[in-house]
């Protein structure tokens, strides 16, 4: 009969294993692990001993991953996520005792204006359940649906997902922001305007623009690029106290426009509305929990749409 390979096995390795990789510095392991160099350094002996692989190889003043260790850390993670699952496990799921962490990925805009309803619903229900935001990269979205295993789930705007679950939540609008002391720039925009001044926008690459953006090239405006940068927040204060001009969502722009000094216009064309969901693995279709989470998120968004 075979060894069952896990049974002289410590799966507390499995955390060394995984801050190992992530961190490729034994120090910066053992401060994420709350742990002691010397015992993360003993770990990381047995793991070498184990796989029969150095892991982490010293190039120059860091630490690179073997190929090995680049094939384990995929696998690692989706592993930690499954047995942290196991042991969150609960025969029936009370949001009022619970003290279960739910992870959400979702762009900083997302966070910013369902955040807020939604943490207020949880704390409301669920004092003792902690909420956390993860900020959403390009990644996410390209490798989904691997990368939504290892979370509770992803705000996301249709167009981008297929083929996977999703709750939807709510619609908003685009809008445009200039400068507060644009006077070139009336209380209304031309979409020739538009093709001569210089854009701030958002996720400026080939599989990443915004469907607002994607849909004013479609007719024929190309965007003249002076600032790209990856987040939504920082979009208004680099168009203030410039030429500038960019796209930004509506209920955003409403928050940010006074303490960014720009003013707001409607856009020329008939664009296209943005439309968000809350996407999630097929695994945690059976899990109460992740239930309770979805209703949580569409009443959010219910509060959102309720405030607008």
């Amino acid at each position: 009969m075979a060894t069952d390979p896990l049974r002289n096995l410590d799966l507390n390795l499995l955390l060394s294993l995984d801050a190992l990789l992530e961190e490729r510095n034994v120090t910066r392991a053992a401060a994420r692990l709350g742990l002691s160099q010397p015992a993360v350094s003993a770990a990381l002996r047995r793991l070498r001993r184990h796989f029969g692989d150095e892991l982490l190889v010293r190039t120059g003043n860091r630490y690179d991953l073997t190929p090995l260790a680049t094939q384990l850390r995929p696998n690692t993670t989706t592993a930690l996520v499954g047995v942290r699952r196991v042991f969150e496990a609960e025969p029936g799921f009370d949001p009022a005792t619970s003290t279960r962490e739910f992870t959400v990925v979702a762009s900083d805009y997302s966070t910013t204006v369902l955040g807020d309803h939604l943490a207020t619903e949880l704390a409301r229900e669920a004092p003792g359940v902690r909420l956390r935001f993860q900020l959403q990269t390009h990644g996410d979205v390209d490798q989904a649906p691997e990368s939504l295993r290892h979370v509770d789930g992803m705000v996301l705007p249709h167009g981008f997902l297929q083929d996977l679950p999703a709750v939807e939540l709510h619609t908003d609008g685009w809008v445009l922001v200039v400068s507060a002391d644009n006077e070139a720039v009336g209380d209304a925009i031309t979409m020739d305007q538009l093709a001569e001044m210089p854009w701030v926008v958002t996720h400026h690459a080939p599989t990443a623009f915004t469907p607002a953006i994607r849909q004013l090239s479609m007719i024929g405006v190309e965007p003249d690029v002076h600032v790209v940068t990856e987040s939504f927040l920082p979009v208004p204060f680099l168009v203030a106290g410039t030429p500038r001009v960019a796209l930004l969502q509506r209920q955003l722009a409403n928050r940010l426009a006074e303490p960014a000094g720009v003013r707001i216009l409607d856009c020329p064309w008939d664009v296209v509305p943005l439309k968000e969901a809350f996407w999630w693995h097929p695994a945690h279709r059976a899990d109460p929990a992740h239930g309770w989470l979805r209703r949580m998120i569409k009443h959010a968004a219910v509060r959102l749409d309720q405030a607008d």
